[in-house]
């Protein structure tokens, strides 16, 4: 957990990117879950986050 947040801190690749692929997933589960509207309704912006975030964070160092 310590190596995680070192390196969030950092700012390099790995912690970004997995922290993305959660929001993601995330986001893929609001959409698809039938019990709440509101966590339907901000599926979208959650996953378009993650995407936009995943994009950003493979231009930063290993």
């Amino acid at each position: 957990m310590k190596n995680f947040l070192n390196g969030l801190t950092r700012f390099r690749r790995g912690p970004w990117e997995m922290l993305a692929t959660i929001l993601i997933a995330l986001g893929v589960f609001m959409l698809m879950q039938p019990f709440a509207l509101i966590l339907f309704t901000y599926s979208f912006v959650v996953t378009l986050i993650g995407t936009v975030m995943f994009i950003i964070t493979s231009h930063f160092p290993e």
